[in-house]
């Protein structure tokens, strides 16, 4: 049996980037192993932390500056680029702003974001594969700024789509839009999954399972886990303060996965394209805030601007 569903294939990758020493970086950015030892000492624990007001400033500029990282990441995307580039663009912008690229080296993970071609769900490592007319590529950025992340992805296309790809993409979009409406004070967070699978079953798509929406702060994964499919037992309430993602990743086939031999690169069970779309959001008194929304064209996304 092949290794590989779908089309995509991994090429070589380029040397590790390096962060300047000044960069205040998270606890697993010097480990070997890249063990994030403040998210371990709370594993298992469903206690939500609500945020003070300072810790809550920290998470909007963080969250300010990943979405002008991610903006940059986008104005590279182009037939022929590699997704190695888009990662240099990442890498640089977030040093440009005094970040370090949350993905580098959490549990070894050897980029700075992910980037996640076609049938890849998330966790695409940025390689030397040139991007082709006709791809969809999520690019998932997340800064660690003063010790707060601020996490977000889109998909974008790369040249001329297909119309199949391109209502894939606006559905997934779709999905998250209708979960962030509901985001209000005493809002159960097993209902986030509700919402996206009807949404995207009734247009003939499916929800991945295995990788939730999470809680989000000086952590940068931290409870509430947020499923994406409906009738989970996810814990938790919604109050002000709460800062958490939600990032459904919806699949034009099945919604099993598989995963590469890299241990990170998620595909589809059956080969079909997948798309997601990711923000950082803060529970407010009436709703909530999207703290990694985009600041020009009103927030709409980059598969819109054509």
């Amino acid at each position: 049996m092949s290794l590989f569903t779908g089309k995509v294939r991994p090429f070589p990758l380029s040397a590790k980037r390096e962060v300047p020493d000044h960069i205040p970086r998270p606890d697993y950015a010097d480990h070997a192993e890249g063990v994030p030892s403040s998210e371990l000492a709370l594993k298992g624990s469903t206690q939500i932390r609500v945020l003070s007001d300072e810790e809550i400033e920290g998470m909007r500029v963080a969250c300010r500056l990943g979405r002008e990282v991610l903006d940059a990441a986008a104005a590279a995307i182009a037939v022929g680029v590699t997704t190695d580039e888009i990662d240099r663009v990442v890498h640089e912008a977030s040093v440009d702003r005094e970040c370090y690229p949350s993905p580098l080296n959490y549990y070894t993970f050897p980029k700075s974001c992910c980037t996640s071609v076609n049938e890849i769900i998330c966790h695409g490592i940025p390689d030397l594969r040139p991007l082709q007319d006709g791809d969809i590529v999520n690019v998932d950025v997340t800064v660690c700024h003063r010790g707060f992340h601020g996490d977000l992805n889109e998909t974008i296309f790369v040249g001329k789509v297909d119309d199949a790809s391109k209502k894939l993409v606006r559905v997934t979009h779709e999905c998250l839009t209708k979960a962030i409406e509901a985001v209000k004070p005493g809002v159960r967070y097993r209902e986030v999954g509700n919402i996206i699978q009807k949404h995207a079953q009734a247009n003939g798509f499916s929800v991945v399972k295995t990788y939730c929406g999470h809680g989000i702060n000086q952590l940068f994964h931290t409870a509430p886990s947020v499923p994406h499919y409906a009738k989970n037992k996810a814990i938790g309430v919604m109050k002000p303060g709460h800062t958490f993602t939600i990032e459904p990743m919806i699949s034009a086939g099945t919604w099993r996965d598989d995963t590469w031999p890299d241990n990170w690169t998620a595909v589809t069970m059956d080969g079909k394209r997948s798309a997601q779309f990711e923000q950082t959001l803060l529970v407010t008194d009436t709703g909530c805030d999207i703290l990694t929304r985009r600041r020009d064209r009103d927030g709409q996304p980059y598969f819109m601007d054509g």
